[in-house]
């Protein structure tokens, strides 16, 4: 009865899931540092921000050419007397797939010593071994917090989903008590978790761990300010919201308008509502500058409870699919994604495993194949190299298992896993690596290796543009997206207390390189250089299709860039023997021998583009 008498505490997630969620997590330490310290300043009572872990770690570096060490350490700086919290997948860190144990522990130790206090734990398929060990880190490796987490998915008030009943919550809740969680999370990554469902799950948890409870949802279906009000009565410690501009849809509920709702009310925590919203006017503002990155919902939609699409992945869900030029047919995605849960045995989704069944819906999609067609023609299909890599057990077990016709179909003649995939990854060796990692990278922090171990083709590009373009995070926003017209002056900051102001003034004509002669001021300080015109075009180069009806030529399953070829001509390879590899916007496919084969001639070089159907290898 306690916690229904204590004042509700708030998690501010503005700085990481919100935009994660409406703007493809794209948002920029440039305009978060503009205003964390005066946040910090005027509203300490904040239990807690999330800034970090998920998605932005790989998307900091991939797009927006950060380093997200540096983002925890300014935050951190700016932000001194209120709780940091990130997200980390378990067994799967910041990443989506396994890796070894003690890469898990020398990342989650320093994170805490560079700025996070509470790490938020959990598993894609609410899989106890996939957290424990990071439970473990955070309680004896740091002076932490260990909030460990349940996945909500389903409905336990509907009799006919008999899968993820209360029954099961609660007995995962009691084993994550048992395991060392200090708090415990309920991770409603789609938004699932209904008002009167809230006030059940609720209840449950209170009379079975003596936890303190914190609930995350999305508002996708915009129902979920009536879920934080049934389960404030219920006794929730602890509700997760985002500041006015960048709440509702697939973000978090509004924190404007739930202090609002909650107050003459017993559980009520006062907050400064003319400050709260004058940071709400600043991120409308930034958002604006964000606009192309937009989830394109315009509402809220019952939908969610069809497709069950986590908040956190509908934003990048629609550049996924308009990267493989799918955008039109986004409904039919939503579809498939449904159509994939029930193929998959109605599994938790969250990234990792959620990336995976949008991987799979987008390939379906891609190639026209329906649920019935996967399973007629599924030995004949190269599935994406996700898909093989969750059935074969690369990032945990679901409840009940998976499906076993299914899992053959995907795997072909390979075993999966039955146990923890972390343990048949040999462990790394930093005092061997680090010496190599500074002679490859020179002037390389410890975080950098850090950063290379969990995506190490991602931090090679990231380090290559940081070496051409310098630290470009402190380019103000609306330039580094949009850059400069003629007449136009910015000031970039590059040290403290150290500007320059950097005015364009004209844009020479097109030469016959395609290059243009840029005229610009340094600081008062006429300067030109010669850059290339990008939007200039060029001759559209096809590569030949293969011939569907010819066995010997094999094509490109979808658009992307053909990144390994792992074959040469002349080689023998077996049936399913890998051959070369198709990237996508973070999904990964590879293409495997259909029977013994020997190969007579590759057409496209690594690192092409392709579009579906173009031929890459010719058999013989």
């Amino acid at each position: 009865m306690a916690a229904r008498r204590a004042l509700i505490h708030y998690t501010d997630t503005t700085l990481r899931d919100a935009h994660q969620s409406l703007l493809a997590t794209r948002m920029r330490t440039w305009d978060m540092l503009k205003v964390a310290r005066a946040y910090a300043q005027q509203h300490p009572q904040t239990f807690s921000l999330e800034v970090w872990g998920g998605a932005t770690f790989d998307v900091a570096l991939r797009f927006l050419h950060e380093d997200p060490w540096e983002r925890l350490a300014k935050l951190r700086e700016a932000i001194p007397n209120i709780l940091l919290q990130m997200l980390i997948r378990g067994a799967n860190g910041v990443g989506y797939k396994a890796y070894p144990d003690n890469l898990t522990e020398r990342f989650v130790q320093q994170a805490a010593e560079t700025g996070v206090d509470i790490f938020r734990i959990f598993d894609s398929l609410n899989w106890m071994k996939g957290m424990e060990a990071c439970i473990g880190f955070v309680r004896n490796k740091t002076d932490r917090l260990a909030e460990a987490c349940i996945c909500y998915t389903g409905d336990i008030l509907d009799p006919s989903r008999t899968k993820y009943t209360l029954d099961y919550y609660l007995k995962l809740a009691k084993q994550l008590e048992d395991a060392g969680a200090h708090i415990l999370c309920i991770k409603d990554m789609a938004g699932l978790l209904k008002p009167y469902a809230a006030t059940e799950l609720i209840q449950g948890l209170r009379d079975t761990v003596k936890l303190p409870i914190h609930l995350h949802t999305h508002d996708t279906s915009s129902l979920q300010a009536a879920t934080y009000a049934k389960a404030v009565e219920a006794g929730v410690n602890v509700i997760d919201v985002a500041l006015g501009s960048l709440s509702g849809l697939t973000s978090q509920p509004n924190f404007n308008s739930v202090v609002e709702m909650l107050r003459h009310t017993p559980r009520h925590r006062e907050f400064n509502q003319p400050s709260l919203n004058e940071f709400s006017n600043y991120w409308e503002a930034v958002r604006e500058m964000y606009y192309p990155f937009e989830s394109g919902l315009k509402a809220g939609t019952s939908e969610v409870f069809q497709h069950e699409i986590p908040g956190g992945q509908y934003s990048n869900l629609r550049p996924q699919a308009a990267s493989l030029g799918l955008l039109d047919k986004f409904e039919e995605v939503k579809q498939r994604f449904a159509d994939v849960n029930d193929m998959f045995g109605d599994i938790v989704k969250v990234t990792p495993s959620s990336k995976v069944v949008g991987d799979m819906a987008l390939f379906m999609v891609s190639n026209g194949l329906t649920p019935q067609d996967v399973m007629e023609k599924g030995e004949t299909l190269n599935f994406p190299e996700s898909v093989r890599e969750l059935f074969r057990g690369d990032i945990g077990q679901p409840e009940g298992g998976w499906p076993q016709e299914l899992q053959k179909l995907i795997l072909k003649n390979e075993a999966p896993f039955t146990d923890r995939p972390n343990e048949h990854l040999a462990p790394i060796d930093f005092d061997q690596q680090w010496p190599v990692f500074q002679e490859k990278f020179p002037g390389a922090k410890f975080t950098d290796m850090l950063s290379s171990l969990l995506y190490p083709k991602v931090f090679e590009e990231y380090w290559a543009h940081r070496l051409k373009y310098g630290n470009v995070s402190k380019v103000p926003t609306s330039v580094f997206f949009y850059g400069l017209k003629p007449g136009e002056e910015t000031i970039i900051e590059i040290a403290r207390g150290k500007s320059v102001i950097v005015r364009l003034e004209s844009v020479g004509t097109l030469n016959e390189d395609g290059c243009r002669t840029i005229f610009f001021t340094l600081n008062g300080q006429t300067r030109n250089l010669q850059v290339r015109d990008q939007s200039v075009a060029v001759t559209k180069v096809s590569n030949a299709k293969a011939d569907k009806a010819n066995p010997r030529q094999v094509g490109a399953p979808l658009q992307g860039m053909l990144s390994k070829v792992l074959v040469k001509p002349g080689q023998s390879a077996a049936k399913n023997t890998p051959l070369f590899v198709i990237e996508a916007m973070k999904m990964e496919t590879t293409i495997t021998a259909p029977h013994d084969v020997v190969v007579d001639s590759i057409a496209l070089a690594e690192g092409s583009r392709v579009q579906a159907d173009d031929l890459v290898l010719t058999l013989s």
